[in-house]
């Protein structure tokens, strides 16, 4: 029998290569980063460049913005990164982690948790979970949408947290976001001097943008040292809305972003402060039975061990209804642009059964995830306050508009501090030189 050998051979050549690419196909998309390309050598290629330094890092699927990588070892060790992505679009995130203990670098392929309460926004909030190897501490790190990237153009990223102190702080107000021409400078002003009466001394505020007056009164706190800016240009990179609901304002994100700087400022504080509230400027956190938030605090603990969240129910004091006799109508305060808050002491009253807007005193270290009312995942319970103990002052624009301002409540709580609360907030207005500035324009 006449055999012809060349085709055998040549069929059986193209099935070796064809198993020989595939193995190495598969042994490459298997095996951990630092095997295929070395040690010291991939390490000075791939974790020696520059750091990425704004507080919004697009990666290059256009669909994916890193906020900032945190070390998390409360359950397992791991690193969570707190980010923005696109629902859809985005199926996959690796890390690459650079071992400085080992001189090593590896991947990890993260897995992706979008927050639910993206509120039909296309964009919402995302935290992505990078689980650590072993023998690998990374203090530096790479993220990129898929393993073809170019990993040259990827900036790396500082992972906090890492060595965690304990709380310097007590107390930590974290306010987001301020964006547009932001002017409510008297009411912005006399809540921040409220906060620090009663025991802030810190107040984070991420910033799209404001007005140049407000600046001038950031600038102030900055300086004195209350305040912490936190560069917040969300509008650069994505269409945000000024609503928290997609129906109500079709764009790419709700409420420029909200929820990503809350998680992200709880994470930031989560070691240097005790307690974070998570509130708005035209909001308080107002004991009713204490004289500040740290007696106020340590009852509630008292009353509820082991507890991590604190929810104070929202009172609407509406500021287009003014008590025309009261004693704090100062005619120096009537050049200040905004809200005098001492004027306006008539809230709505609350529907018994109904859901009521409640805002957060939060250990961090028990969250996980955070909405905006709610903590949407935790360690710990979560502990309703009874508006006879504390509640959360909201001075704005009427919210039921099936009340009369005849059926408001009277109630003057804030007229308590009146003494040092009117002579530093006289003492901001004359030290920030805001009527000067505000009489120039």
């Amino acid at each position: 029998m006449l055999i012809h050998w060349k085709p055998l051979v040549a069929g059986t050549s193209f099935f070796v290569i064809f198993i020989l690419s595939f193995a190495s196909y598969y042994w490459k998309r298997s095996t951990p980063w630092y095997k295929i390309y070395g040690t010291s050598k991939s390490y000075d290629r791939f974790c020696r460049g520059p750091l990425a330094r704004d507080t919004i890092t697009r990666l290059k699927d256009k669909h994916s913005f890193i906020i900032a990588p945190y070390f998390d070892n409360r359950n397992g060790t791991l690193i969570r990164i707190i980010s923005i992505i696109h629902h859809e679009k985005v199926k996959d995130i690796h890390c690459l982690l650079c071992c400085q203990n080992s001189g090593n670098v590896t991947i990890v392929k993260a897995k992706i948790d979008i927050h639910k309460d993206r509120f039909g926004f296309p964009y919402g909030t995302a935290d992505l979970l990078c689980g650590e190897p072993p023998n690998c501490t990374p203090q530096y790190m790479s993220i990129w949408p898929s393993r073809e990237s170019d990993f040259a153009l990827i900036p790396l990223f500082e992972i906090k947290n890492r060595n965690a102190e304990s709380s310097s702080l007590e107390f930590t107000v974290c306010i987001s976001t301020m964006f547009g021409d932001y002017n409510n400078i008297l009411q912005f002003i006399q809540s921040i001097e409220m906060y620090k009466i009663l025991g802030a001394q810190k107040v984070i505020i991420y910033k799209t943008k404001c007005s140049q007056l407000m600046e001038k009164v950031l600038r102030y706190y900055v300086s004195e040292g209350t305040i912490e800016i936190v560069p917040w240009p969300i509008d650069l990179y994505l269409k945000p809305s000024s609503y928290w609901h997609h129906s109500m304002d079709a764009k790419d994100i709700g409420y420029y972003g909200q929820i990503a700087a809350l998680n992200d400022c709880i994470y930031h504080n989560m070691y240097r402060s005790k307690y974070v509230l998570l509130i708005d400027a035209d909001e308080i956190i107002l004991p009713v039975k204490d004289a500040d938030w740290k007696s106020l605090m340590q009852r509630l603990q008292k009353k509820n061990p082991g507890t991590g969240v604190f929810l104070f129910e929202n009172h609407v004091f509406r500021n287009n209804v003014f008590d025309l006799n009261g004693p704090f109508n100062f005619s120096s305060w009537s050049g200040v642009p905004g809200v005098n808050v001492f004027r306006h002491i008539f809230k709505e009253p609350n529907r018994k059964g109904d859901f009521n807007n409640k805002k957060m005193v939060v250990d961090p270290r028990k969250v996980i995830q955070t909405s905006v009312h709610s903590v949407l995942n935790m360690y710990g319970d979560t502990v309703e306050v009874p508006s006879d103990i504390a509640f959360l002052f909201h001075c704005r624009i009427p919210e039921r508009k099936d009340l009369t301002d005849e059926s408001l409540i009277r109630d003057p709580i804030l007229w308590k501090y009146n003494t040092s609360l009117i002579a530093n907030i006289n003492h901001v207005l004359h030290e920030s030189h805001i009527l000067q500035s505000h009489a120039k324009l």
